[in-house]
C-alpha cells in the first residue's frame, strides 16, 4: 500500500475528478487485494491490478446511485435526488484484454493538484501527504506538529474547495509553472522529511517526484536544487541512523524508528555512506549551480551546496557558516540562523555562536536548546549545559533524540 497508494489514487482522482470518491475506490481496492492476494500470488503489475480493481469498484458504484436514484424518483415523485452525470465516465471505462487498465503516471498532475494557489498552504501540504504518500491523519499530524482534529478539518476544506472551484487535474502551462514552483517544491520537500522520520516510500516518492520535476522544468535550477538536496542526504542516511531497520527508517531526519540511534555528522561513519548516491547528488548541484548563474542562487542550491560541503574528507567550516549566512538572508528564518551558529561554533568561534543563539526566538525549538547545551559543554560552563540539555530532553519527541541527550546529560 505505502508503494502504491499515491499512483493509484492518483490516476482515480484523473479518471473519476473526484477526491473522496477515489479514496473510497481506493481503499476498496487495496481491502480486496488483502483478501484475495497471498505471498506467493501478487499480481506481477500490482498497481495495474489495484487501479484496474478501483475502476470497477468505482463504476458499480456510480451505477448503483443512477440505479437507486431513479427508484426513488418512482417511490416518491415529489424527492430530489442529485446524481452526477457519469454517462461518459462509465462509457469510458474500459480496460485491456489482461483485465488491466492502460494506466498513466498522474502523481505529477495530482501534486500539482494539491498545491494550487487557491488552497490555503497548510492544506495544501495536508492534502499532498494524504494524497501523495498514503499519510494517515495521524502521520500528517505529527509531520506538521498541528492537532489530528486540526488536520481533518485541512482536508475537508481542500477537497470542498476543489470541487468548489473546479481546481483543474492538471499540469500547469509553462506560463505559469514559475508561480506555482515554490509551492511544489515545498510541499515535495516536506514529503521527504517525513520520509525520513521512518517512511521509506515517502522519501523514494519524494526523490522520484524531484527527478520528474526536474524532467519537467529542466532550467529550473531549484528544482535541480531540491533534487540534489534530498540525494545528498539520502546518500547519508545509513549512517546517521546505522541501528535502524531499513524497511521501516530509511532517511536522513529525527529517526522516528525506537531502536534508531542518532549519530551526529562527526561521528558517522563514513564507509556506510553511499558514494555514489554522493556523487550523483554532486552532479545535480553541479547542474543546478551553472542553470543559476554565477551570483544569485536559491534557498533549495544553498541548502544542497552545504550538505555537499559536509560531504567533504574535511568539512570547510567558514564557508559552510557563510552560506547559512546567505541563506539566512534570502529567507529570514530564525532555524537556518541556529544553523549558521552551529557553523560559527564548528568553525572555531563558540563564544561568536552563543551570541547568536541567544538572540533567536525559538524557545520551544529543541535544537536551540541542544544546540547551546553543547557549546556552553565546549565552554566548560557544566551546570548552564545541563540545564539547556534538560530543557531540550522535554521537548523531545522520538526515543532517538531522547536517548541522545540523556547520554549527554549522563556525560555532563
Amino acid at each position: 500500500m505505502r508503494d502504491e497508494w499515491g499512483r493509484v489514487l492518483a490516476s482515480l482522482v484523473g479518471f473519476l475528478g473526484d477526491f473522496d470518491r477515489a479514496e473510497e475506490a481506493a481503499q476498496e481496492a487495496f481491502t480486496v487485494a488483502a483478501e484475495r492476494w497471498s505471498a506467493a500470488d501478487v499480481p506481477a503489475n500490482p498497481g495495474a491490478w489495484l487501479v484496474a480493481t478501483a475502476r470497477r469498484r468505482a463504476l458499480d458504484r456510480i451505477r448503483r446511485e443512477r440505479a437507486l436514484a431513479g427508484k426513488v424518483h418512482l417511490l416518491l415523485p415529489e424527492a430530489t435526488v442529485a446524481v452526477d452525470d457519469f454517462d461518459d465516465l462509465i462509457e469510458s471505462g474500459r480496460f485491456d484484454a489482461d483485465g488491466t487498465a492502460s494506466i498513466r503516471d498522474e502523481r505529477l498532475e495530482l501534486l500539482f493538484t494539491c498545491c494550487h494557489p487557491a488552497l490555503a498552504p497548510e492544506a495544501r501540504a495536508a492534502l499532498t501527504l494524504r494524497a501523495l504518500g498514503g499519510l494517515a491523519t495521524a502521520d500528517i499530524a505529527r509531520a506538521l506538529l498541528v492537532p489530528e482534529e486540526t488536520v481533518r478539518r485541512r482536508l475537508t476544506r481542500a477537497k470542498a474547495k476543489i470541487r468548489a472551484t473546479a481546481i483543474p487535474f492538471a499540469v500547469p502551462g509553462a506560463h505559469r509553472l514559475s508561480e506555482r514552483l515554490d509551492a511544489v517544491l515545498s510541499v515535495i520537500h516536506l514529503i521527504y522529511n517525513e520520509g525520513c522520520r521512518g517512511r521509506v516510500d515517502l522519501g523514494a516518492e519524494a526523490l522520484r517526484l524531484g527527478r520528474v520535476l526536474t524532467g519537467l522544468l529542466p532550467r529550473e535550477p531549484e528544482a535541480h536544487g531540491l533534487l540534489a538536496l534530498m540525494t545528498l542526504h539520502h546518500a547519508r542516511r545509513r549512517a546517521r541512523f546505522p541501528d535502524a531497520d531499513d524497511g521501516d527508517s530509511d532517511g536522513d531526519g529525527d529517526g522516528r524508528g525506537g531502536g534508531a540511534e542518532l549519530v551526529l555528522l562527526q561521528d558517522q561513519d563514513r564507509s556506510l555512506w553511499d558514494r555514489q548516491g554522493i556523487a550523483a547528488g554532486r552532479a545535480v548541484l553541479d547542474g543546478a549551480v551553472a542553470l543559476g548563474g554565477p551570483v544569485q542562487h536559491g534557498p533549495y542550491v544553498l541548502q544542497a551546496a552545504i550538505a555537499a560541503l559536509q560531504t567533504r574528507e574535511r568539512v570547510d567550516w567558514p564557508q559552510v557558516a557563510r552560506l547559512y549566512g546567505r541563506l539566512a538572508a534570502l529567507t529570514g528564518s530564525p532555524v537556518v540562523q541556529l544553523n549558521r551558529a552551529a557553523a560559527i561554533a564548528r568553525a572555531g568561534a563558540p563564544h561568536t555562536a552563543l551570541r547568536l543563539i541567544g538572540s533567536l526566538d525559538l524557545d520551544g525549538c529543541l535544537y536551540l536548546h541542544s544546540t547551546r547545551g553543547e557549546l556552553l559543554r565546549r565552554l566548560g560552563h557544566t551546570a548552564r549545559a545541563r540545564a539547556a540539555y534538560g530543557r531540550a530532553l522535554d521537548l523531545a519527541t522520538t526515543a532517538p533524540e531522547r536517548r541522545f541527550l540523556a547520554r549527554r546529560l549522563e556525560e555532563l
